[in-house]
């Protein structure tokens, strides 16, 4: 069973997967916390503080009409106070408690931020509810509406929520000054704030001008210089803490140790953002929308040094080069990337309103600051962030001393290192076969259980989903579920996940999968294009899976094998998208859907030597469910086939597209 985060259990488990480097570091972060308890210093006198680090003319001018109506009528409806944060509608953001959670109906105790147990729902509440706001993103998306409609309604709403947040939230008070994740991403949401409203009067009375503004920006800073993430934990955490602490530093550097807090921020962007990203540009996570946040994060810090005439190792723009490019390569024909691992719906920068297309606004960008590659998909949306952040970033062949990257010919179609293979077929069939890594550092804190699972669209609608991440803290059930083998369109033995969960972000034992056959060489001339891959999970013993897409009849053949070991129990799951209708009879399922007003169909052809079932919306245990974002979820029919394996058995699947 899935221990709570933050449980005696869980912590012991925790440490076992620490280095002795991790754990003497958290070691002295003990002793420093204790230290910091009996002294909160007094932030340094700033005498003279100017803020130089605006947007070049004509940069507001650039935004296109359409994103900038989108952005104004998401700034009204904040200016109304109402918002949604993970599903949850807001009608309090005119003027918020920024320690309440409206879906508990708890609020965080306002104590010492080292005692803050914020993991722990019925003290606290749903953490990431109290947080989101918090973020200050909704703030930029105000400061935005200011600096391109002059309309003062806007700033003078920033200015009030700004006063009150640090008002109601000093230094080491209250669970805001926890997670240093939080503090790296209101940096830099600070900086575009104090950016957007430079022409208004009030701008410099409310920063540098400003004693509490001062005191926050430089606690916060020493904050992050203090307790970084570090070891096992450094994943999309330290890019977040090193983004935040470079903008601030570079934009906000009127501080005696801003010099040495932008040169260690540097290296920690540097360095972290090279270990967090394979060759092949896609994110160690292997959680994808983890991989857009890394990347708006290090556009956003880079802006920042570029902006201050700052120079950057020349390692940085290159794998932000590759990692723009392995978006584009595997985004399928509507620019939606693969639903892979965990996903919060968290954002680096935010200046767009509602729907504005997260992937196209970063494909935009790399097209602006990389140029685009003739195989990329074409992107047809607008946004605001583009025309602004592109102001302030320099053209990659215009860095000096950029150093020369080899760029794919190609669209890339198999990324060795993640082991994630794309197979792409007739009538924009698009197929995502998992059997890389299964997560990232020695907790893979944000994986699934999901070895060979498959993922398969057609036309950007999801016909076999990856049903999604749902939650995190607070409901273990669910965050069981949604990360489980069974939640995955894979193959489950003896009614155990193939690797052992440890707790909401800890894995204790991992499978390991290996790639047999990567065969999609004749994809572009309509050519059968092949894949085939083993875990051993469930050892003694492989799950190996075969995956096969023949265009000229158009269907997608699965095959699985359980090769050596005893005789098991097998469930196979195969999770439709919520568009999907099926009707299952006996080992066949009609799918049908429709697309734009047309209606589509296919057939699933089941294995005859399993017994199927199909499942919506069951809840005790949970299966059947999606979840499209963050804190929702929706049933949805899931077909699961029971029976056993001995290891002379095939599983055969056949999905046949009709229309």
């Amino acid at each position: 069973m899935t221990a709570r985060s933050g449980s005696a259990g869980w912590y012991l488990r925790r440490l076992s997967r620490m280095g002795p480097r991790e754990v003497g570091g958290r070691a002295r972060d003990v002793v420093r916390r204790r230290q910091w308890r009996s002294s909160l210093p007094d932030a340094p006198g700033v005498r003279g503080a100017r803020f130089t680090a605006v947007l070049p003319a004509g940069a507001v001018a650039a935004v296109p009409p359409d994103a900038a109506k989108r952005l104004v009528a998401e700034a009204d409806r904040l200016l109304a106070g109402h918002a949604v944060f993970f599903g949850v509608s807001r009608d309090d953001l005119a003027d918020p408690d920024w320690s309440f959670d409206p879906k508990t109906g708890r609020s965080a105790p306002r104590v010492h931020a080292f005692d803050v147990p914020y993991r722990d729902e019925e003290t606290v509440g749903d953490i990431k509810q109290i947080w989101e706001p918090s973020r200050h993103q909704y703030l930029t998306v105000l400061a935005a509406a200011y600096a391109l409609t002059g309309d003062e309604r806007y700033a003078e709403r920033v200015d009030a929520h700004l006063r009150s947040w640090w008002a109601g939230n000093p230094p080491l008070r209250g669970v805001h000054w926890t997670s240093g994740i939080e503090l790296g991403i209101r940096l830099v949401s600070w900086v575009w704030i104090r950016r957007l409203l430079d022409g208004w009067p009030g701008a410099a009375v409310l920063f540098e001008d400003n004693p509490v503004a001062l005191e926050q920006i430089w606690h916060h800073q020493r904050w992050l210089a203090a307790f970084p993430s570090r070891g096992s934990s450094a994943n999309n955490h330290v890019i977040a803490e090193a983004a935040g602490q470079l903008a601030a530093s570079c934009a906000f550097g009127w501080f005696p140790s801003s010099a040495r807090w932008r040169a260690d921020a540097l290296r920690s962007l540097e360095r972290n953002l090279r270990g967090n990203t394979f060759l092949s540009g896609l994110n160690r996570e292997l959680a994808t929308e983890y991989h857009g946040l890394v990347l708006e994060l290090g556009l956003a810090a880079l802006a920042e040094a570029d902006a201050a005439g700052v120079p950057v190792p020349a390692t940085v723009r290159p794998v932000l080069l590759r990692m723009t490019d392995a978006l584009a390569a595997v985004v399928d024909n509507r620019l939606r990337p693969p639903r892979q691992g965990d996903a919060d719906d968290g954002h680096g920068l935010v200046l767009d309103g509602e729907g504005t297309d997260r992937w196209a606004s970063l494909l935009a960008t790399g097209d602006a600051v990389f140029g685009r590659l003739d195989w990329w998909p074409a992107v047809t949306g607008t946004d605001v962030r583009t025309a602004l952040l592109t102001a302030l970033l320099r053209p990659y062949p215009e860095h000096a001393g950029a150093p020369a990257v080899s760029r794919p010919a190609n669209r890339p179609s198999h990324f060795a290192d993640a082991g994630m293979t794309v197979l792409r077929g007739p009538q924009e069939i698009w197929c995502r076969c998992d059997g890389g890594p299964h997560g990232f550092l020695s907790i893979a804190a944000h994986a699934h259980a999901d070895a060979l699972s498959v993922e398969v669209r057609h036309d950007g609608v999801d016909v076999l989903a990856d049903p999604g991440t749902f939650c995190y803290h607070g409901q273990p059930q669910w965050r069981r579920y949604f990360r489980s083998t069974l939640g995955h369109n894979t193959l489950e033995l003896d009614g155990a996940d193939q690797s052992v969960s440890g707790g909401p972000f800890l894995w204790t034992r991992q499978a390991r999968s290996r790639v047999l056959v990567a065969d999609t060489a004749g994809a572009g001339e309509g050519g059968t294009v092949r894949w085939a891959a083993e875990h051993d999970g469930y050892g003694p013993g492989v799950h190996r899976r075969r995956v096969e897409l023949t265009p000229a009849s158009r269907e997608l053949t699965v095959v699985d094998e359980v090769r050596g070991g005893p005789r098991r129990a097998v469930r196979l799951a195969f999770h439709l998208g919520p568009a999907i209708t099926a009707d299952l009879v006996g080992h066949r399922a009609a799918l049908s859907w429709s697309r734009d007003g047309e209606d589509r169909s296919a057939v699933l052809e089941l294995p005859e030597g399993l017994s199927w079932t199909a499942h919506r919306g069951e809840s005790d245990p949970p299966l059947g469910w999606y979840s499209a974002g963050f804190g929702r979820k929706e049933p949805a029919t899931t077909l699961v086939g029971s029976g056993f394996a001995d290891g002379t058995e095939q599983f055969t699947t056949v999905l046949g597209f009709r229309g």
